[in-house]
This record gives C-alpha cells, sequence and structure tokens, in this order.
C-alpha cells in the first residue's frame, strides 16, 4: 500500500509528473485486478477439481452437482474485467493527453 502521508497536493507537481504519477497508480491497479482474477480462477480450478467422496456415490445411481459458488466467482471476474477494461481506457486517455497533438 502506499503511504500517501508525505505526498505533496498534485497541484505543486509539474504536469508531466503528475501524469506519470497517476499513470503509475493507473498500472499498479490494473497489476492488483489481474492478481485477484488470477486467484478467482484459482479457486475455480481447485473447486472442479475436488475428488468426490467414493463413499457417498458407490451406492448411489444418481448423482446431483449443485454448484452455487462458481456463478458469483464469475461474476466477481466479471466485475474485475470490466474495471481492468475502464482502468486501461483510462491510462490510454492519459497517455493520449500527454503526447503532441
Amino acid at each position: 500500500m502506499l503511504n500517501y502521508a508525505g505526498t505533496p497536493p498534485l497541484a505543486a507537481i509539474a504536469e508531466t509528473d503528475s501524469r506519470q504519477l497517476i499513470a503509475a497508480e493507473l498500472r499498479a491497479l490494473i497489476a492488483r485486478i489481474e492478481i485477484s482474477m488470477r486467484l478467482i480462477d484459482a479457486a475455480m480450478n481447485s473447486e472442479d477439481m475436488e475428488p468426490a467422496d467414493d463413499s457417498t456415490i458407490a451406492g448411489s445411481t444418481e448423482l446431483f452437482v449443485l454448484d452455487d459458488v462458481t456463478p458469483r466467482y464469475a461474476a466477481a471476474s466479471a466485475a474485475l474485467n470490466g474495471c481492468r477494461a475502464e482502468l486501461g481506457h483510462a491510462l490510454q486517455q492519459l497517455s493520449e493527453a500527454g503526447s503532441p497533438a
């Protein structure tokens, strides 16, 4: 986590420096989102790969799989993917604003 206690206000920072600071923060947020998405993917995969308990299946002719966790993971992943796309767009706009026309 960044410590902003000693950070001067953006108004006192040169425009190029403030743009670089914002871009660095956007890249850090994108990286954190990507880590979260990988964690969600890993959690979904580990739940899919859990072995069934043979003692419960051996005498049963019917098998029911109730998966109410995956939709929540998928929804969270989709939301993070949207955030990542918007942050990427913001970073692109910031880069275009800094380049000469």
